[in-house]
This record gives C-alpha cells, sequence and structure tokens, in this order.
C-alpha cells in the first residue's frame, strides 16, 4: 500500500465513527449505476479539476474508483491543491465489496 492508502476495513470504521465522513467516487456515471457504496458523494476523476470546490478542506476525505488507480490520481490532484488529509481506498470498490459489503454487484 502507498503512504495515503487505506483498507476497506479501515474506511468502513471511519464511516461507522463519522456517518458524515467525505467519501469521494471518482468513477464514471455507468459504473455507479452498477455498484456505489451508499453515502458516498460522486465526481468524475475527469471533472474533479473544475468541481475542487466541492470538496471540504476542512475534514478527512476518502477517494476511491474500481481498483485504486484513478482514486490516487485524485489524491495528488487534490493534494495538489492544498488538501492535506486525503486519503485512498486501496483496491477500490472491488476490494470494498470482498472484504466488507458482499452484497454489492462486483464488475
Amino acid at each position: 500500500m502507498a503512504e495515503h492508502d487505506i483498507t476497506p476495513r479501515q474506511l468502513k470504521a471511519m464511516m461507522d465513527m463519522d456517518p458524515g465522513l467525505y467519501v469521494l467516487d471518482v468513477r464514471e456515471p455507468h459504473e455507479l449505476a452498477i455498484c456505489r457504496i451508499e453515502g458516498t458523494k460522486t465526481i468524475p476523476l475527469g471533472e474533479l479539476a473544475q468541481r475542487f470546490s466541492e470538496v471540504p478542506q476542512d475534514k478527512p476525505v476518502v477517494v476511491h474508483c474500481k481498483l485504486g488507480g484513478r482514486s490516487a490520481k485524485a489524491v495528488e490532484l487534490l493534494q495538489s491543491q492544498g488538501y492535506s488529509n486525503v486519503q485512498n481506498l486501496a483496491g477500490g470498490i472491488i476490494c470494498w465489496i470482498d472484504e466488507v459489503d458482499n452484497s454489492l454487484t462486483r464488475y
């Protein structure tokens, strides 16, 4: 895992402790139609640079995608804009399905 990565189980624990945790899904709309983690916000990676203002700078942010690659890029983008408390869900929603919620559709 990279420095800013967290595991699905760590994210689940964070969400249980703070239901208002800002979890950002950077997947595309057609992927969201297949499955999504309840309570997440959505900004496709290609739109993030134009929508930074929607992401709070004053609270923790966890970013995810399907496998972790796009969300790692999103973490880098956010950090370049001064976001300091940003983490990437290692393995993306696929690992979330495997480790936390296997009721979601795997794709």
